[in-house]
């Protein structure tokens, strides 16, 4: 199990290839330079060539070790860069220079696109100081109100993100305010439906155990207080699972403002791992975001050798 990111590095198989959509963004680039030289991942650059060559210039870039599509529409870059993907020249999707809307229009093309039928979910995953293991974090990011279908795909997408990292079997902890069923408050209710599945056999491949307060789930202590050591999770959760996006995209926040931690991030639900990194996202975040990727990537390609 990698309990972090230099690990999870360390044992990235075969490079994989990264397809980037409008390349020419510098920030993207130097993660993309570094994710080379660290041999996590090839990458195919898509976009301005005459761009992409200036900013590579300003960071002693050789693009003479990428492939370079030249394609000065931006619309037209992110559908040949998604069809790489798609066709399986290339083993993940980045975006560069190009607004969320329309890379999410090209991970959803019909034609060319990554779509699996299943929604799209954001995972974040964390290595924290004091924590000995990784957290993965869902949804923090995109569905805004998931309803009990969407937190069993959410749940699917992001045991696998964490099968890929090492956790043969993770725990997942659907959170709520409370750590009993209370019918007034739907996440509690949802909760416990989501540990009944899994219960039963409907959900597999991890252990679920809801509701459970932020507390019970990342700390043993807690669990001790309040007389709650005969859960199936006591404060060693692998598995986030927030009642809606704006718990998650809180506690994403305030992670990585106020805390000493590493993170990475995925789009999933989609053929191939898609890296949807913000304008704000540390040179960091997005190495660990492509590194990610790429052993998400070969989980995929075992889970589809062995189907």
């Amino acid at each position: 199990m990698s309990k972090g990111f230099d690990e999870l590095i360390s044992v990235v198989g075969s490079k994989k290839k990264v397809s980037v959509a409008v390349a020419q963004d510098a920030p993207v680039l130097e993660a993309i330079k570094e994710a080379k030289e660290k041999n996590i991942a090839d990458a195919i650059l898509v976009g301005d060539a005459d761009k992409i060559a200036e900013i590579a210039a300003a960071l002693d870039m050789n693009l003479a070790d990428y492939e370079v599509i030249d394609v000065k529409d931006v619309q037209e870059a992110a559908h040949t860069a998604v069809a790489l993907v798609h066709d399986g020249k290339a083993d993940m999707y980045m975006k560069g220079l190009i607004d969320t809307k329309s890379f999410l229009k090209s991970v959803l093309d019909k034609e060319v696109g990554l779509r699996t039928g299943k929604p799209l979910s954001h995972v974040a995953v964390f290595e924290m100081k004091g924590i000995d293991r990784l957290l993965f974090l869902s949804d923090v990011a995109f569905i805004p109100y998931p309803t009990l279908e969407d937190k069993k795909a959410i749940i699917e997408h992001t045991v696998q993100v964490a099968k890929a990292c090492g956790v043969p079997c993770p725990k997942v902890a659907p959170l709520a305010a409370v750590e009993v069923v209370n019918p007034k408050m739907q996440a509690t209710v949802d909760a416990a439906e989501l540990t009944r599945l899994n219960d039963e056999g409907e959900i597999t491949g991890c252990i679920i155990d809801g509701p459970l307060s932020f507390d019970l789930a990342i700390d043993a202590e807690a669990a001790k207080h309040k007389a709650a050591e005969n859960r199936k999770i006591v404060g060693d959760a692998d598995v986030l699972l927030f009642p809606d996006i704006h718990a998650g995209n809180l506690i994403y926040k305030a992670l990585v403002h106020l805390t000493d931690c590493k993170n990475g991030c995925l789009l999933t639900g989609t053929k191939a791992p898609v890296i949807l990194t913000s304008r704000s996202d540390t040179f960091e975040t997005k190495v660990n975001s492509i590194a990610l990727a790429a052993v998400v990537a070969e989980e995929l390609k075992k889970s589809a050798s062995e189907a």
